[in-house]
């Protein structure tokens, strides 16, 4: 995995690879380049490319005086799992929630990705919520850091 680089989405072409990855994974709810773009200016958005292919991405939702938990979320292609990638766009997504100074780290899955949900249980997060999006009939589960 010498050729996998993890970089901040700061450019169109970014923008783009960020957004395929993210509606791959949550075909539910899917973002334009729009929503992309506002997303990337509130949270820290890096794509991961391995050999120059987008292969995952990861969002970083740092806590507000709302909500002290920071969110992390590390998604990855599904026929790019299984060879630490996951592994290591989750940990900086780690070190970046933890340098924020955040109270607690959450992390948020579509229910029927269940290779996302058996990664985070495996990296120690507990479910603490399941909610719908309106019109959605596919919950997001929310789960904890212990």
């Amino acid at each position: 995995m010498s050729d996998l680089h993890i970089r901040p989405v700061d450019d169109e072409a970014s923008i783009e690879a960020w957004r395929h990855v993210h509606n791959v994974i949550i075909p539910t709810a899917p973002l334009s380049l729009d929503e992309v773009r506002r997303n990337a200016d509130r949270y820290h958005l890096e794509v991961a490319r391995l050999d120059g292919e987008p292969v995952g991405c990861s969002t970083v939702r740092p806590p507000t005086a709302e909500e002290p938990a920071a969110t992390v979320i590390a998604r990855v292609l599904p026929e790019y799992r299984g060879r630490g990638i996951g592994t290591a766009i989750h940990r900086r997504c780690l070190e970046r929630a933890r340098a924020t100074g955040a109270e607690r780290i959450e992390t948020i899955v579509l229910a029927s990705n269940t290779e996302g949900v058996a990664f985070a249980l495996a990296q120690g997060f507990v479910q603490v919520e399941e909610y719908l999006l309106p019109g959605d009939t596919v919950p997001f589960l929310t789960l904890r850091l212990p």
